[in-house]
């Protein structure tokens, strides 16, 4: 079996989503890469926020090293709630990632930081609500997918996964296997085989003039071959 922290792209894991038929959740395309970084892969550590760094403090004194950080700020874009001091605290604790569904701020130091960020964008403002006094919420909803502790985040420069607990080894697998192939098609591109000559494009083709229901994909399971798009 995979292991769990491997550095799966998220396209490959999104790939065996589809082809296993679980329900992977995808954040918006809006919630970018701030500060780039290595395949961001552990699991959840969902906090609602409420306008004051106390739940994030509590959530990272919880957090098991390589978590990720998910503070959910209802996507506002009228204050910044993770700054330079968060993502510092969150580093030297050991969490892999930091994921804000909101804007954060402090971006120089946050490169200078270096731990992945993602997030919608940079503000100066902190909030300047009045929160309310509580405890911990540990969940998060971004744009209607829920985040428990259950889950695994996967995240890159493509965006951001949130990959349940059901059937979660065997979703790797298949991940790894997919990028497996990918990556030795690729490395066979290189040497000058061109990906149409890999997948016997031209029976495929000859295979449609007689058999117009012929699809790509059943010509690539009768040749045992494969392609990712």
């Amino acid at each position: 079996m995979t292991e769990l922290n491997s550095a799966l792209p998220t396209a490959a894991v999104a790939d065996a989503a589809v082809r296993l038929g679980l329900p992977v959740g995808a954040l918006p395309s809006a919630l970018r890469p701030q500060v780039p970084g290595p395949i961001v892969s552990g699991p959840a550590m969902p906090v609602t926020h409420l306008g004051s760094v106390d739940v994030i403090l509590e959530t990272i004194d919880d957090s098991p090293a390589g978590a990720v950080l998910v503070v959910d700020n209802g996507g506002r874009l009228d204050e910044a709630c993770v700054g330079d001091l968060i993502a510092l605290e969150a580093k030297l604790a050991g969490l892999s990632a930091l994921v804000i569904w909101g804007l954060h701020r402090d971006s120089a130091q946050l490169r200078e930081i270096g731990l992945p960020v993602f997030s919608l964008g940079a503000l100066p403002f902190g909030p300047r609500r009045v929160p309310p006094a509580g405890r911990r919420m540990p969940t998060a909803f971004v744009a209607g997918v829920a985040i428990t502790e259950a889950d695994h985040v996967v995240a890159d420069a493509d965006g951001v996964l949130v990959v349940p607990a059901e059937r979660r080894e065997e979703l790797f697998s298949v991940a790894a296997s997919i990028f497996a192939t990918e990556t030795a098609q690729a490395d066979r591109m290189r040497d000058g085989v061109d990906l149409r000559t890999q997948l016997r494009f031209a029976d495929y083709r000859r295979k449609q003039e007689t058999d117009p229901t012929m699809t790509l994909r059943r010509h690539l399971k009768d040749t045992d071959s494969a392609i990712e798009t």
